[in-house]
């Protein structure tokens, strides 16, 4: 439920697109677990960080039902291309709807199958990244990370989703589920790594931005 604050955010910010609209109705209709979508507002935050730091080569990890995907190649430069990643092959209909009517389907290239195994496939020619944008499987974060550190080009920017877990990172007594523990690990060694610089923001369930010296 959107509470005050929420709705106060969202009527000042910038709306999404009609084609962002369609796609967020649809997925509220045609999908068990609608609240994965970014929104309307963190949609806008993401275009506008891709146009900010002039991003080129962008890669998400996670897709859902493409809504993040459109927002980062609405922020593209010139010659711009989004590799995007997502294991669900259930959802690839809708993802590809949704991309046609944004009109970027040739912005974007979607992978389906394993992330890490997909991020080897990408990063095994040499390939380097400018913007990545990581929203999956909280479990795997490190090694999402470990696997593309050395693939993304100084100055820059990975921006990570839901790092802090409806607040169970920073609980006194700090859960043990695999999710829980995978995002403290993730938290932990970031804030240790002498190649990166980073500042967590309480926007929704928690971003890190992350940039690379």
């Amino acid at each position: 439920m959107e509470t005050p604050l929420d709705r106060y955010i969202r009527e000042h910010s910038t709306p999404q697109s009609d084609a962002l609209a369609w796609l967020e109705k649809q997925t509220n209709i045609r999908t068990n677990y609608p609240r994965m979508l970014s929104g309307a507002v963190q949609g806008k935050f993401l275009t506008m960080l891709v146009q900010m730091t002039g991003a080129k080569n962008v890669l998400e990890i996670g897709c859902f039902t493409g809504y993040s995907a459109i927002c980062l190649a609405y922020g593209l430069s010139e010659g711009g291309h989004v590799d995007t990643l997502e294991i669900n092959d259930e959802l690839e209909e809708l993802i590809l709807d949704g991309w046609e009517k944004a009109g970027v389907s040739d912005k974007i290239e979607l992978h389906i199958g394993d992330a890490k195994e997909t991020i080897k496939i990408l990063t095994s020619s040499g390939k380097t990244f400018d913007f990545v944008y990581i929203d999956a499987n909280k479990r795997e974060y490190c090694e999402y990370y470990d696997l593309l550190i050395d693939h993304i080009s100084s100055g820059g920017v990975i921006l990570v989703d839901d790092v802090m877990l409806g607040g169970k990172v920073y609980e006194e007594k700090v859960s043990g589920d695999k999710q829980t523990q995978g995002l403290v690990a993730f938290n932990e060694m970031i804030i240790k790594d002498p190649r990166v610089e980073v500042v967590l923001l309480p926007i929704r369930d928690g971003l890190s931005i992350i940039r690379k010296k």
